[in-house]
């Protein structure tokens, strides 16, 4: 049995799916990605197809030897370079406490400003710019009409231990499960923006909108969030004072890094329920 993307795939599946790309020696990558998740029934919570991590899967089985993928069609695409305009120049410092400001309200961002998001966290978050894979919903805070920070949520790691071992999670519950915790992947406030406490608020609304968006948009009504923040970097404090609870370290490996070696920096876990009996529906 061999394991790629969160999925086992048994001797039988693995001769299968070389019958096929035997049978179809027209079909590039992607529409082969997609035929293998139509012929294994590998869909997501809402019924699509697995297309991306199918995609991932075959890459690294072809990596291993197990099968022999066409040549892609055009050389790997690099990540546009993104121009800082003055849609997100600094603005004026806000100061005032967070119980003065007038209400927050999370915009969810549509196609038309996605290249505003991606701009404001390419210019400000530590991290730059990456695009979030999966499924996920990026927001932008507004007071009044003026953005004072951003937002993103994606899917969730798929190993986390001291997350897993809070949970319960054995591998099969986890596989079964994991659609149901969504990670708040990026959060920025603008560095004008200097209000304490904000953050945890923010934190706040999010835990409130974030489940019934998601809900929306992927049919699936998350339990359970997660985040993951760099060791040395960030003490956390906005997720403390938001309830968030802490519960362990990665052990800085990454996606891909060798066993035993680390090779991203460390980062603490934590945690928030989006419902009493999270633990319950994320073990039955």
């Amino acid at each position: 049995m061999n394991c790629y993307c969160g999925r086992d795939f048994s001797a039988t599946e693995i001769t299968r799916i070389r019958q096929l790309m035997a049978d179809h020696p027209e079909c590039h990558r992607a529409e082969l990605s997609r035929q293998v998740c139509r012929m294994l029934q590998w869909r997501k919570a809402d019924g699509g197809l697995k297309e991306m991590s199918c995609r991932v899967a075959m890459l690294r089985m072809h990596a291993d030897g197990l099968i022999d993928l066409p040549p892609p069609r055009r050389a790997k695409a690099t990540l546009r370079t993104i121009s800082f305009t003055k849609a997100t120049n600094p603005r004026n410092p806000i100061l005032q406490p967070v119980h003065r400001l007038g209400p927050l309200l999370l915009r969810k961002v549509e196609r038309s400003a996605s290249l505003l998001w991606n701009e404001y966290i390419g210019r400000y978050h530590y991290l730059g710019y990456t695009p979030l894979p999966g499924a996920q919903l990026r927001y932008f805070v507004m007071l009044d009409q003026q953005i004072i920070a951003l937002l993103g949520f994606g899917a969730a790691a798929w190993q986390a231990a001291p997350r897993d071992h809070y949970i319960g999670w054995t591998h099969s519950l986890r596989k079964r499960h994991l659609p149901l915790v969504v990670n708040n992947a990026r959060f920025l406030i603008l560095p004008w923006v200097q209000v304490n406490n904000l953050a945890s608020k923010i934190l706040s609304l999010a835990a409130k909108q974030v489940p019934e968006d998601w809900q929306k948009q992927y049919e699936i009504t998350p339990v359970l969030m997660e985040t993951f923040v760099e060791t040395g970097r960030f003490a956390g404090t906005c997720y403390k004072a938001a309830n968030w609870t802490h519960v362990g370290k990665t052990k800085g490996r990454g996606k891909l890094g060798p066993s035993g070696k680390q090779s991203v920096p460390i980062k603490d876990i934590w945690l928030y329920p989006l419902d009493r009996n999270f633990r319950k529906i994320l073990t039955t």
